[in-house]
């Protein structure tokens, strides 16, 4: 059943990813047409607004797929030198720790996002709603708590063989 839930979760992670590859490219393509339009005196409106906001969606849609890839910079050199029913504990903790972090990031995005909503809160130059970029990092936050979670399930069962 982890094995499965792992799969999916796996998925998961990826289209996120693959969503934020695509909003690198658009942040990629906006830039530079603003910058060859300024050139003509006619520079795009709210790049500065847009850049900002979907650099946000790029690193909240990347967090679960870097975890899930171990593209996190860790320092293992004390952790790699303990046996194995220890090692497990302590990387265990570790994603225990980084879920709660991360749960918490979610909790927090969920309720500030309700909140723009309900106020009814724009940008300032596009007046576009922000509420959505910030629901994003909340969904990307979830996603990486849960990658978290179940790798800290693998630990201990790691640190606690059958």
């Amino acid at each position: 059943m982890i094995r499965s839930i792992g799969k999916t979760l796996n998925r998961v992670a990826a289209t996120l990813n693959g969503l934020s590859s695509a909003a690198i490219v658009f942040i990629m393509l906006l830039t530079c047409a603003d910058v060859v339009l300024r050139f003509f005196g006619r520079p795009i409106p709210g790049t500065y607004e847009l850049v900002g906001y979907f650099g946000a969606v790029v690193v909240a849609f990347a967090l679960a797929y870097t975890s899930v890839e171990r593209g996190h910079i860790a320092v293992e050199m004390f952790v790699n030198r303990l046996p194995p029913h220890p090692r497990g504990l302590v990387e265990a903790l570790g994603s225990i720790c980084g879920a709660a972090l991360f749960g918490l990031l979610t909790r927090q995005s969920l309720v500030y996002a309700r909140d723009l909503l309900d106020s009814g809160d724009v940008s300032l130059t596009l007046g576009m709603p922000t509420w959505p970029f910030v629901y994003s990092v909340g969904a990307g936050t979830a996603v990486l708590t849960v990658v978290l979670l179940l790798d800290a399930l693998l630990h201990l069962k790691k640190g606690f063989p059958a």
